[in-house]
Formats: C-alpha cells, sequence, structure tokens
C-alpha cells in the first residue's frame, strides 16, 4: 500500500480475557493490512475516569504502520472491538474486555464528532505513555515533544 503512516493504537482491557483478545487484536490487525507492528507488553495500571471500583486494567501499546484513511483505522478498532465482545455502544466509564484507541496516525491533527487525534488524553496518561515509551521512545507527537519527553513531563508534575 502506498502512503503508509506510522500509527500507534493502545488496547486494553479488564475483564477475564482481555490479554487473550489483545493478542487475538493484534492478529487481526495484522491481518488487516496493519504492517511492521511492534508491540509493548501488556502492563497492569489502575483505572482512571472509571467508575469506583472498577478493576484495573491491562495496557499495551501497538505501534505500526497503517495504508488505509484514520476512519478506517477507526472502523477496523471499532469492529475488533466488537468481536471480542464489546457492545456496539457502550460507556467509556465501565469495564470492557478490549478498548482500541488510535493514539496517533503519522503527522495527522484532526477533531472530528467521531475522533481525536491525537488522542485528547494520551499526554497525560501513564498508562498509554509508559507502554509507549517502551517500544517507541522516540516516536513524536504532532506538537514535536516525543513519547518519552510527554512521560517525564508527567512524573514532574
Amino acid at each position: 500500500m502506498k502512503n503508509m503512516k506510522q500509527i500507534v493504537v493502545m488496547l486494553g482491557g479488564n475483564l477475564p480475557g482481555s490479554a487473550g483478545a489483545m493478542t487475538s487484536a493484534v492478529e487481526k490487525f495484522r491481518v488487516a493490512g496493519v504492517q511492521d507492528i511492534r508491540c509493548s507488553r501488556a502492563m497492569s495500571s489502575a483505572a482512571e475516569d472509571c467508575i469506583p471500583g472498577t478493576p484495573d486494567f491491562l495496557d499495551m501499546a501497538l505501534v505500526g504502520r497503517w495504508g488505509g484513511s484514520p476512519q478506517e483505522l477507526l472502523e477496523l478498532c471499532q469492529k475488533i472491538e466488537r468481536e471480542a465482545g464489546r457492545p456496539a455502544i457502550h460507556s467509556s466509564r465501565e469495564s470492557r474486555i478490549l478498548d482500541c484507541d488510535i493514539i496517533l496516525f503519522g503527522e495527522t491533527v484532526m477533531d472530528s464528532p467521531e475522533l481525536t487525534i491525537p488522542h485528547p488524553r494520551a499526554h497525560l496518561r501513564k498508562f498509554v505513555l509508559m507502554p509507549l515509551v517502551e517500544i517507541a521512545p522516540d516516536i513524536l507527537f504532532p506538537d514535536g515533544e516525543s513519547a518519552s519527553g510527554k512521560l517525564a513531563a508527567i512524573a514532574e508534575r
């Protein structure tokens, strides 16, 4: 495919079977055409912005190259989530077996009702930046700052 863009997708979940769903999701991204996939290890983190008592999450960063559009990648993420058993309509504050969030899409900056790139809270979340820094510390956000720089900024707060 031409015009391949480097992408970052976070995979997460906090229900029984989430680890297996994340492993399956990586293969589904590969089959769908994501190339040169690298994944962090799955890391445990406390639930943020969720209903009180929500169990901890497993989070993993996926970095790869994609030749489709941001909208096509969003549709792929949603399809993979549904195939794992996540309802099409769901609250982001509740437990889930699988969550696939687009963090970066090349140098794309966009804000639509369906999709915001870069992910609007990625730079504030250790559970996003720690797995990403494990496999791509020098990856740049559209503002020119690296993932490792953003993680260091959180540590200073």
